[in-house]
C-alpha cells in the first residue's frame, strides 16, 4: 500500500525510524536497519533528510531549500517530490 500513496507539496512528511545516517566527505550516507539497504542521499538529498527530522509541509521543505540553493521553484518542487516518493517506496520516510 506504501507504494501507492502519492506525494504533493501539502504532504506532511517524516522520517522512518531504524536508520543510521553518517557524513562521508560531505555526503550523507544511510543503513536501513529494516530493509539492509544502504542508500547515498549526496549533498541536497543529506539536506532534505536532515529536513525531515521533524514532520515537516514538502511546500515548507521546497521554501527551505530554495533560500539556499539557487533553483527554479516548479523544479525544485517536481525533483522533491520524486526524492520524497522514491524515500516513501523503500520505507525511509512516512506520512504524518
Amino acid at each position: 500500500m506504501i507504494n501507492t500513496l502519492k506525494v504533493t507539496n501539502q504532504s506532511t512528511i517524516v522520517q522512518s525510524q531504524k536508520q543510521l545516517v553518517s557524513d562521508m566527505d560531505g555526503e550523507k550516507v544511510m543503513l536501513s536497519i529494516t530493509n539492509g539497504k544502504y542508500y547515498n542521499l549526496g549533498d541536497i538529498g543529506g539536506d532534505i533528510w536532515e529536513l525531515l527530522e521533524r514532520p515537516i509541509l514538502v511546500k515548507e521543505l521546497v521554501t527551505t531549500l530554495l533560500s539556499k540553493y539557487e533553483v527554479d521553484h516548479a523544479e525544485c518542487e517536481i525533483q522533491v517530490i520524486d526524492f520524497i516518493q522514491d524515500l516513501l517506496k523503500e520505507g525511509l520516510v512516512k506520512f504524518i
